[in-house]
């Protein structure tokens, strides 16, 4: 990979780990945050899939780079899914507590 196609590839990256955070933020504290999952993983279809697809398709990204990028990205939505799921239960056994 060339070094500012790579350069180009961690901006992407750096990107989708700020709206990882960002979707983070918003999680609600009372659960029901999945809505959250499912737009970041929206985005990610509709801004970072079609550019590195046409990477590929330029011949900037080889198909096994292309490949390990999105999984990298798609990770990064069931991370967050995971992380609101750990949120909302945290939420429960606090809110589970208080009634105790």
């Amino acid at each position: 990979m060339e070094e500012n196609v790579q350069r180009e590839v961690e901006t992407l990256k750096g990107m989708v780990l700020a709206w990882k955070r960002s979707y983070l933020g918003w999680a609600p504290s009372d659960g029901g945050g999945e809505f959250l999952a499912q737009e970041f993983l929206e985005e990610i279809d509709s801004y970072v899939y079609p550019y590195v697809r046409r990477l590929y398709e330029c011949n900037h990204l080889s198909g096994p780079e292309a490949k390990e990028f999105l999984d990298f990205c798609y990770n990064q939505v069931e991370v967050l899914r995971d992380a609101l799921g750990e949120a909302e239960g945290k939420e429960l056994h606090i809110e589970e507590g208080r009634h105790a």
